[in-house]
């Protein structure tokens, strides 16, 4: 046996199916260390240790090893190309900002103007206006405080711990204003009227 062969290489069998290869890259895509900003630069370090160590080992072994060991990392760099380009075209969350803006504006005028744009078909100005219209709203009320720069997640929170039935609809509708406002979503007719009839129900609530 050479020494230089890695652990898990050296015992039976000594070159590791395309599956344990792949269920490696999983274990190791799993660290702590790896969920980062520096994600790739830490993962091609880590592929480049291992091919230099798989490699430098299979000088050692008979040439149909060497050839197994070399046809192995083949297939795990191509795992590892795959699986990059899956986390690549995964959508990142839009960085949140704040629900409302410098004007200073009510609820009853920006829920005109969410019904207005939802029958103008305008759904993502619809989403943004309604939620806001049903942030004043509970501003007005003294449901919330007024922070100009509270985010949706901030708002939702807020209105969750006040009206725990509605959490699950009210954390959605926050979300919702976060894609379509910060991360530029295209909403929908039923999305738009989903956000007014929340503000509705929550002005009807004692």
């Amino acid at each position: 046996m050479s020494p230089l062969l890695p652990a898990w290489l050296a015992d039976p069998p000594l070159v590791p199916s395309p599956d344990d290869a792949r269920s490696r890259v999983r274990r190791e895509l799993l660290k702590p260390e790896y969920h980062d900003q520096d994600v790739l630069g830490r993962f091609a370090t880590w592929v480049g240790r291992w091919l230099d160590r798989t490699l430098g080992a299979a000088e050692g072994i008979a040439p149909l090893s060497a050839a197994a060991a070399i046809l192995v990392a083949v297939v795990l760099v191509v795992g590892i190309g795959m699986l990059l380009s899956r986390f690549r075209s995964v959508p990142r969350a839009p960085e949140a900002g704040g629900v409302l803006t410098e004007e200073v504006v009510t609820a009853a005028e920006l829920r005109q103007r969410a019904r207005a744009a939802l029958a103008e078909e305008r759904y993502e100005d619809a989403v943004v206006e309604g939620f806001r219209a049903l942030t004043v709203a509970q501003v007005e009320r003294g449901r919330l405080e007024d922070r100009p720069g509270a985010t949706a997640h901030e708002v939702a929170a807020a209105l969750a711990a006040d009206h725990p039935g509605l959490r699950d609809r009210v954390a959605a509708c926050a979300l919702l204003f976060d894609l379509v406002r910060y991360g530029e979503r295209a909403a929908t007719r039923e999305q738009a009227a989903g956000v007014l009839a929340l503000d509705d129900e929550l002005v009807g609530v004692r």
